[in-house]
């Protein structure tokens, strides 16, 4: 089996392979400050848990936003499942042409949800991923990463708020059900949310008329799904486009 592994800022998913069907996965908060022991003894809980032997997993490939984690992250492949981990970054078959002035600069979760996003739904396409800051990358009809744009995630953007505005609440991001808030918690959730999608759907249309055609939009990360129901841009929600990216690159790669 193959364990892979997705280590953003403020959450990290694994998912458990075997061959191409995805067995099981997990969204789980990302620890930065765990040692090899910790993470291993973690692991080891959730395939308990799940009801699969631990001891059944060959491979380990692991991609990372977070530098502080990768080393204790490849100390834990080796000590408890005797591997030496894939890692995603410069040097690794992607498959996919890097069109970006400066190729190495590209964040590992961003080529990994490009290859998947084109493997799964083709060319050209568009990957909006909702995490910690969200990310649009672009696709194009040949498979050719073209490049994208990166802006504060809508977490980021609430907390700030907070912060920065003495009398503001924090509150929780949800779709409200009028745009026009009849109370101060309403009021910043529909400046979060409308807010938000608007920035979403105008940075996407602007990239779909740079790409001409029809652009595929498929969404992914933690607050996708939030999103989706309210706009008719985006033509799929793919939560799992990461763990899917992974195994492909490890496919190319072993």
């Amino acid at each position: 089996m193959l364990l892979a592994l997705d280590v953003g800022n403020t959450n990290t998913v694994v998912g458990v392979f075997d061959g191409p069907s995805l067995k099981v996965n997990w969204r789980l908060s990302t620890r930065r400050a765990g040692t090899s022991d910790e993470y291993g003894i973690f692991i080891k809980s959730l395939f308990d848990f799940a009801g699969l032997d631990f001891r059944a997993v060959t491979d380990v490939i692991l991609s990372t936003v977070v530098p502080t984690v990768q080393g204790p992250l490849e100390g834990m492949s080796r000590q408890f499942f005797g591997v030496e981990p894939m890692v995603v970054g410069p040097g690794i078959k992607s498959g996919m042409p890097i069109l970006y002035d400066a190729p190495r600069e590209v964040g590992a979760d961003r080529i990994v949800n490009a290859v998947a996003a084109f493997e799964e739904y083709g060319g050209p396409c568009i990957v909006v991923d909702f995490g910690t800051a969200t990310t649009f990358d672009a696709i194009s009809a040949q498979g050719e990463y073209l490049g994208g744009a990166i802006c504060p995630g809508i977490g980021i953007s609430a907390e700030a708020l907070f912060q920065r505005a003495a009398k503001l609440p924090r509150v929780e991001i949800t779709r409200p059900k009028a745009v026009i808030g009849k109370t101060t918690v309403h009021s910043m959730q529909s400046g979060l949310y409308f807010g938000y999608l608007g920035l979403v759907e105008g940075l996407v249309d602007r990239m779909r008329h740079e790409l001409g055609g029809s652009p595929k939009v498929i969404a992914t990360g933690g607050l996708a799904n939030l999103f989706l129901a309210g706009s008719s841009i985006v033509d799929r929600v793919d939560p799992l486009l990461t763990l899917t990216g992974l195994r492909i690159l490890f496919e190319r790669n072993r």
